[in-house]
């Protein structure tokens, strides 16, 4: 029960964030900025409080369950997008990056499961690096996204020769190809080594006598898929000279971000290899984002 009230908030400092970067369409105000930097600093000083004291309070392994990963990933997306802010004060990215920091804060605390996971040392380096690489893949992959749809309302109101929105602004079009360009990069590396470390954490499992998660398994498919297509987007890319690449990147960047929605549903919905038995007769894993496997820290 304390747990929900401390999280509810910080989720009302985001959400009064957002509503403040939602004002700037309707009046202008020379304190709002001061003032919606302070509702989302305040939301991630009781955001980091609470990952703190669920680390070193709750039995087992720090920080790995399913509500944990997913409050991980809102706490790195407010981080970025205080940096946007404190250095683009004048650029509403809290109109983008808000809604999705609000709605992995929900998933986490309606969908997913809050129990940790035993403490098991074997693998414990890997599985901080499998669980960390697919936790900023994510981040990556949600920044691009943010990017991408700002991106494409700017192109648009552009090519219309529409007159600057009264309120809030957005980056110019070069920034925010950039942007998306480095997002997809980011989110391909930071996959691409989760995914290398999740094959070692099966070794281990082969070398421990336990059951291995099969590549067909939906958490393990999805994440796969992802990177297939993440690796077909960057390889598309490449080919375009840079003035041609941002609407295609824009548009590559929510493909992704589908792809990303499809893997955390598979996740939170689908049954996976992660709640069978191992052959020693004990539980595997519940059901992990992204076959993350932090809960072998």
């Amino acid at each position: 029960m304390l747990a929900g009230v401390q999280i509810l908030c910080f989720a009302a400092s985001y959400a009064v964030a957002l509503l403040l970067e939602l004002s700037r369409l309707a009046f202008r105000s020379g304190v709002r900025g001061a003032l919606m930097l302070g509702f989302a600093a305040a939301g991630l000083v009781a955001h980091t409080v609470f990952l703190y004291y669920r680390a070193v309070q709750v039995p087992g392994s720090p920080l790995s369950s399913e509500q944990d990963w997913y409050l991980m990933a809102a706490w790195l997306l407010v981080v970025v997008y205080l940096y946007l802010v404190w250095y683009h004060p004048r650029q509403s990215f809290g109109l983008f990056l808000l809604p999705l920091v609000l709605a992995l804060i929900g998933a986490g605390t309606l969908l997913a499961r809050s129990e940790p996971f035993a403490r098991e040392p074997a693998s414990r380096v890997w599985g901080l690096v499998h669980g960390a690489a697919l936790l900023l893949a994510t981040v990556a992959v949600l920044v691009g996204f943010a990017a991408g749809v700002m991106y494409l309302y700017q192109d648009r109101r552009l090519k219309r020769k529409l007159p600057p929105p009264r309120g809030p602004r957005l980056p110019s079009l070069e920034w925010l190809a950039r942007a998306n360009g480095r997002a997809l990069v980011a989110a391909v590396l930071m996959l691409v080594v989760g995914v290398i470390s999740g094959v070692v954490l099966n070794a281990l499992r082969r070398a421990g006598g336990l059951n291995l998660l099969p590549w067909h398994d939906p958490v393990v498919f999805t994440t796969l898929m992802m990177l297939v297509w993440l690796l077909s987007a960057v390889a598309f890319t490449a080919r375009y000279p840079a003035r041609r690449q941002g609407r295609k990147v824009a548009y590559l960047t929510l493909v992704s971000f589908v792809f990303l929605v499809v893997a955390l549903a598979a996740m939170l919905v689908l049954d996976t290899a992660h709640g069978g038995k191992n052959q020693a007769g004990g539980e595997l894993h519940p059901r992990c984002p992204f076959e993350t496997c932090i809960c072998r820290l």
